[in-house]
């Protein structure tokens, strides 16, 4: 069997990338991978997708997307931001007492993973948002920024985060990775969900892999799908 992975993303940023980056590389894994932005809502029979500020309509619709696809082939992941969780989500309080964020995200997904109960659920909480696989390498924002403000505006993140593991960026409201690079290129505000994703991609997975130490343990673990149904 060729494992298939169902990725609920928090939005379209998010949603993008998988699309644009992840289907293709994870292909090479034998692995077939699809995504959707979480389900915030419906309205007149049409379902309003993005953003996550309750944890239950989150939950609600990965229940749903497990319930239309029980084969055993079939995997199920997320890829939502630690910045802005909401505090609804499981083990958010017991997190919050963490000081080390490497330990605070292994609390939430435990948590999480526990809230369903499924066997293959591969829950993911990234550290502490997508912004902080562009800060991995800030001088790929010259790809989509050229022109010579923002050149020096890139420089400064470039320095920013010389030596800085892009991870443990803090997640203050005025400091978390998108604020960072925002506050350098306003103009990123409102291209981010095509912006993003084109510098994520151009940096590259090994690069991503190398600085990110928990994006790169989940996606060991998806590489690896095809293996566990083997054994």
């Amino acid at each position: 069997m060729t494992p298939r992975l169902h990725v609920t993303a928090e939005g379209p940023t998010e949603e993008r990338y998988v699309n644009s980056v992840l289907v293709d590389y994870l292909g090479g894994f034998q692995v077939v991978t699809d995504v959707r932005s979480v389900k915030t809502g419906r309205k007149h029979g049409v379902d309003y997708r993005g953003g996550m500020t309750n944890y239950q309509k989150a939950r609600q619709d990965i229940v749903n997307w497990m319930k239309e696809d029980q084969k055993p082939d079939a995997f199920f992941t997320t890829m939502f931001d630690l910045y802005g969780l909401p505090d609804d989500f499981p083990g958010y309080a017991v997190a919050r007492r963490e000081s080390d964020p490497y330990r605070r995200v292994a609390v939430l997904e435990a948590a999480f993973k526990q809230d369903f109960d499924h066997p293959r659920f591969l829950p993911y909480v990234q550290l502490h948002e997508f912004e902080a696989l562009l800060l991995t390498d800030p001088q790929k924002l010259a790809l989509e920024y050229l022109d010579l403000d923002h050149d020096r505006a890139i420089q400064r993140l470039v320095k920013m985060m010389s030596g800085q593991n892009p991870e443990l960026i803090n997640d203050g409201p005025e400091t978390a990775p998108s604020k960072r690079i925002i506050r350098e290129i306003p103009a990123y505000e409102h291209q981010k969900t095509s912006a993003g994703p084109t510098v994520a991609k151009n940096i590259g997975i090994p690069n991503l892999k190398g600085k990110c130490r928990h994006f790169s343990e989940w996606l060991g673990q998806l590489e690896r799908l095809a293996e566990t149904l083997v054994q």
